[in-house]
């Protein structure tokens, strides 16, 4: 992996990157859609290119799981696999130690989880997610961590934290493909001291790039926020950062202008599936009766597939009559507005005007017409 900065914004911390890898180069800011199960959902690697997508994660404990990742190395790797010939970046399965955390038994070694597929029992720790995401393949591989639940007590995100230092360590260690970038973990919760203290004990560990975790696990946006500005001093300028999970234009935006240069969330294709647009006015429900005679694409300018060709009266009908391509379409153009973001947000930092980007948006999305 080679990341060169290319742009700062003089008002905000604002950067543009150049983040190269084995399978291809990305520009950062970059958004990440999610194929947890080696698909993004409804779309083929062909649309997703289409929209705007140059970078996709898959998901360790989702992909070990089924189909197993001895199947996906017999494959050539979970590009081969899912035919999609650009970078891909794994999560570790650390954030299921927290979403799964009713089917699951911590200790120091890892987690013991009930397999919901048939019962069984999985067994998930710093050496297994390594082997998987090794055989796996993808460009940036995590770090098993623990990824502490929201509200917590400082003790808890405490043990959290030092659980995932040791765990880090330990992945660093038994990782073993040259080819592979290793990316870092930083939780602490919303405590400003364990914020700062998993940030220097992670970069003291040296990693090829950096991740903020334990955020969108039910915070409020402020806590959020200011979880992302306390971590962000203490990486190092010359390496990657990434913001995991976080993905409403507005967190998104944000962020950017702290620093973050890459981001994951299910937002876009989630809200697709249920009949909800992202246009620069906020968001748009497909199923609500006033679309049904409305002629006009979802968002004017957009030169999306989906706007070029349909209407928001073709698309209500899709979402009332139940047919599939309704849930394509709008995903399809989700992802497009994501890819239009990032880089009307790397335009602005390159000329300087990131700040005034931001706030033009912010103030359109949430007074539009049809924001939330």
């Amino acid at each position: 992996m080679q990341f060169e900065l290319t742009a700062t914004d003089a008002g905000t911390s604002a950067r543009t990157g150049r983040l190269a890898l084995r399978s291809g180069t990305v520009e950062t800011p970059v958004f990440m859609p999610v194929g947890s199960r080696a698909a993004v959902r409804g779309l083929t690697p062909d649309q997703l290119r289409e929209a705007g997508a140059r970078m996709i994660l898959a998901n360790t404990y989702h992909l070990g799981l089924r189909p197993g990742a001895e199947v996906v190395a017999e494959c050539g790797g979970l590009h081969s696999f899912m035919g999609w010939n650009g970078p891909i970046l794994t999560d570790s399965g650390g954030y299921q130690v927290f979403s799964l955390a009713a089917h699951r038994v911590m200790t120091e070694d890892g987690v013991h989880f009930r397999s919901p597929v048939d019962g069984a029992e999985i067994f998930l720790g710093p050496r297994e997610a390594m082997r998987i995401q090794n055989l796996l393949g993808a460009d940036v591989v995590m770090v098993f961590d623990h990824c502490a639940p929201y509200p917590c007590s400082h003790d808890h995100a405490r043990d959290a934290l030092e659980r995932t230092f040791r765990w880090s360590a330990l992945c660093k260690e038994v990782h073993d493909r040259d080819d592979q970038a290793l990316f870092g973990i930083v939780q602490g919760s919303t405590y400003d001291d364990l914020r700062e203290r998993s940030a220097r004990g992670t970069t003291e560990i040296d990693f090829d790039g950096y991740a903020i975790g334990g955020v969108s696990v039910g915070e409020e946006e402020e806590s959020r926020h200011r979880a992302v500005r306390v971590t962000m001093p203490f990486l190092p300028a010359y390496r990657p950062r990434y913001l995991m999970g976080v993905g409403f234009p507005i967190d998104v935006l944000r962020a950017i202008a702290e620093g973050v240069d890459m981001f994951d969330c299910v937002a876009p294709t989630r809200m697709g599936r249920n009949a909800t647009a992202f246009t620069p006015q906020g968001r748009l429900r497909l199923r609500n009766s006033a679309m049904s005679r409305d002629g006009r694409p979802v968002a004017d300018g957009c030169g999306c597939a989906c706007c070029r060709l349909y209407s928001r009266a073709y698309l209500h009908h899709l979402f009332r009559v139940g047919e599939m391509l309704g849930p394509i379409l709008l995903s399809i153009h989700n992802l497009s507005f994501y890819a239009d973001l990032m880089a009307g947000a790397r335009q602005a930092v390159s000329t300087g005007t990131f700040a005034r980007f931001r706030d033009d948006f912010i103030a359109r999305y949430r007074g539009g017409k049809d924001g939330e």
